[in-house]
């Protein structure tokens, strides 16, 4: 009785000591990792510090605009939210996040140990002439146990950089979503103002092909009581096959812009003509540029791009550790019998404790070689990155640019419709009063058609600058969703992200 009780103490001591061996291991790799990676720097940004196209207007900020209050129009905010669903490179940007997300969570799972639960059935068979009894040898042993089977202590940071390293890349691919989201909003809202362009220039078309049908039925009744020329006539036939020609060239683009419009949305649309024209003062909304710095926070492909830098930093912190020794945790515990019956019996306990190292002596320079390989891929990144600003503050300096030049432009345009339709009264007063011929009617008319239409075509451009800067601005971002946080179970606490970013 004694000695049983003495087993089953020695049983649960061991136990005791294994598990408390196995938190002391934990705590010690968790409290003595050292990560090997460089400090991460910012580099020095290769752009002017201000905005050389900047005026100083005041107006909203881009990146406290969501898409649905900037573009107020009813059914440009349903183009948009049917092509956030249904596009599909932005379907395939939101499969890439959730590809990097169980990435992270493979690799996030080898920070902790992989406990495993076992249980088995083993026989043995021993020929007599092998056996130390001299007799054959049956042996059959049954266990049940649970172990821990090759953890890693991270003393020297590899796994822990290999998990910042998929975070950040988890991170990035959301931040490239909300890019791919952010430039399809852009794409949507300008293929909308270009098809309402059409509409309006279609209109226009319309109208002058009317009035020149009726004008040529007048002439054909004067040529036929001999009150004008044959000539006249022909004018007036050129005059009407030239809008017609407009018409039908207008009708075949606008067919086409709305085949374009579909495929952005992701599926097919019906868009009835909009009689209605554009207005610039009510459609969209002005902007203020904003300081340079706020750009770093606010567009997604740049903060895209510095998850990846990060992630490249991360890998060498990875490849660095790997020079160092690596310590490994092998463990189990459990209870073994011969026989199935007395499985759980007293003094059945068993368990095993096998800590290892192992030091990387000569592997032909191939650790070497994966931290070159990690030091060009940060080197890349960073090169990335620079591009990625510099390409970002170029657009927004275009976008600014266009604001301002298109607006002249406008002006100028509106002057010039002006100064045409009141020349084009004054040929027809001559013409009537016998003062001028029809070719001086003709030539005013056709330059009033053209002026009608390059005033449509200005002012949707200024609007296409509005959403150019809306988009190189970085708005619209916060109205997307950014994607879960992988495996919240494991942490309650967001992905990180640059400071300054704005909140979804």
């Amino acid at each position: 009785m004694r000695v049983e009780k003495q087993r089953r103490a020695c049983g649960r001591y061991a136990g005791t000591r294994m598990v408390a061996m196995v938190a002391s291991a934990t705590a010690l790799a968790l409290s003595a990792c050292i990560s090997m990676a460089p400090p991460y720097e910012a580099p020095a940004l290769p752009v002017a510090q201000h905005y050389d196209a900047d005026d100083g207007r005041a107006g909203l900020s881009a990146s406290a605009t969501g898409w649905q209050a900037y573009f107020t129009d009813k059914r440009l905010q349903a183009l948009i939210a049917q092509a956030l669903e249904n596009n599909r490179d932005l379907r395939t940007a939101v499969l890439r996040v959730e590809e990097a997300r169980a990435a992270f969570g493979i690799q996030r799972a080898e920070i902790f140990p992989h406990l495993d639960a076992q249980a088995g059935i083993s026989r043995l068979s021993i020929p007599a002439d092998l056996s130390p009894f001299g007799t054959p040898m049956r042996v059959t042993q049954y266990q049940v146990g649970a172990g821990v089977s090759s953890w890693e202590i991270d003393f020297w940071g590899r796994v822990r950089n290999l998990n910042d390293a998929a975070l950040e890349s988890y991170v990035a691919s959301d931040a490239a979503r909300r890019a791919v989201a952010l430039g399809l909003i852009a794409q949507v809202a300008d293929s909308y103002l270009v098809l309402r362009e059409l509409d309006e220039r279609i209109a226009l078309a319309q109208q002058t092909v009317d009035s020149r049908t009726e004008t040529l039925r007048i002439f054909s009744r004067r040529v036929a009581v001999g009150a004008t020329s044959r000539l006249n006539q022909t004018q007036v036939e050129t005059l009407l096959t030239q809008a017609q020609a407009l018409l039908t060239q207008l009708q075949q683009a606008r067919d086409a812009q709305a085949h374009g419009l579909a495929l952005l949305v992701g599926k097919p649309i019906d868009l009835p003509p909009v009689s209605e024209p554009l207005d610039e003062h009510r459609m969209l909304a002005e902007l203020r540029a904003g300081l340079p710095s706020d750009l770093l926070t606010q567009r997604p492909d740049i903060v895209a791009a510095e998850h990846r830098l990060r992630a490249a930093h991360a890998s060498i912190g990875a490849a660095r550790a790997a020079f160092f020794p690596r310590v490994a945790l092998t463990g189990a515990y459990g209870t073994i019998s011969p026989e199935l019956g007395n499985l759980f019996a007293p003094g059945t306990r068993a368990w095993v404790f096998a800590p290892s190292i192992s030091l990387p002596l000569f592997e032909g320079g191939k650790l070497r070689s994966n931290l070159d390989l990690a030091e060009a891929r940060r080197d890349l990144a960073v090169a990335a990155y620079e591009k990625t600003v510099q390409s970002a503050f170029r657009d927004v300096s275009d976008a600014l640019s266009a604001r301002k030049w298109v607006a002249e432009q406008l002006d100028i345009a509106k002057a010039a419709l002006a100064a045409q339709t009141e020349r084009a009264r004054l040929s027809q007063l001559r013409f009537d009063a016998g003062a001028s011929t029809f070719l001086e009617v003709l030539d005013a008319q056709r330059d009033l058609l053209a002026a009608q239409q390059q005033l449509v075509q200005v002012r949707r451009a200024l609007l296409s600058s509005r959403v150019g800067l809306y988009a190189a601005l970085g708005g619209g971002t916060q109205a997307v969703e950014s994607a879960p946080d992988p495996q919240p179970h494991l942490s309650p606490t967001p992905p990180p992200r640059v400071s300054g970013e704005p909140t979804p």
